[in-house]
């Protein structure tokens, strides 16, 4: 294992509880060895991109910790995908749960399986919004990733629309009594 690094990672659901999958998603992320969730963003509800002929999804980012490499938490994340239930039927259909890998401290790559950062993610409100509530300052591509995201916001065309806010350490700790 090497030391660990920041991962950011995006979130979708718009098949059935879709607020529950995410939740049950950002869960099983936390309790992957190598992989620790250090900040969630609120959740958004968005129009659906790409096949439109479906429900609204619930979408969110979720700031990382991880010892793993970029493929390894990849597969990872794919594996979780397989266990919560997502079925791939259809390019951009609905699913129970999504989840894109879309940076990885400042590594960029372009294999067949993983392009680093996220080749789509700067066109993509549904993305770029939560992202900005947890991406780092100190990221490099922290000043593109906000200036874009309040851009979408205040011009309201890209359908997404603050559903939620959450407080990730406080709902995922036991409760004490």
């Amino acid at each position: 294992m090497s030391a660990p690094v920041a991962a950011y990672i995006a979130l979708g659901s718009n098949m059935g509880d879709r607020e529950a999958h995410l939740m049950r998603a950002i869960g099983e992320l936390n309790n992957q060895p190598g992989i620790e969730v250090t900040a969630v963003s609120g959740i958004y509800e968005t129009d659906p991109v790409g096949y439109t002929d479906q429900p609204a999804f619930l979408n969110m980012a979720v700031a990382v910790k991880t010892e793993l490499a970029p493929l390894e938490l990849l597969r990872t994340q794919l594996r979780l995908e397989s266990a919560l239930g997502r079925i791939r039927q259809e390019r951009w259909g609905p699913r129970t749960i999504d989840l894109d890998l879309l940076l990885y401290d400042n590594v960029r790559m372009d294999q067949e399986e993983l392009t680093l950062p996220h080749p789509r993610m700067m066109e993509r409100a549904f993305v770029l919004v939560p992202l900005h509530d947890v991406i780092s300052s100190s990221h490099p591509l922290h000043e593109q990733v906000s200036t874009t995201s309040v851009a979408a916001l205040q011009a309201g065309k890209d359908g997404i629309t603050l559903w939620k806010t959450i407080n990730w350490r406080s709902a995922s700790e036991p409760s004490g009594s």
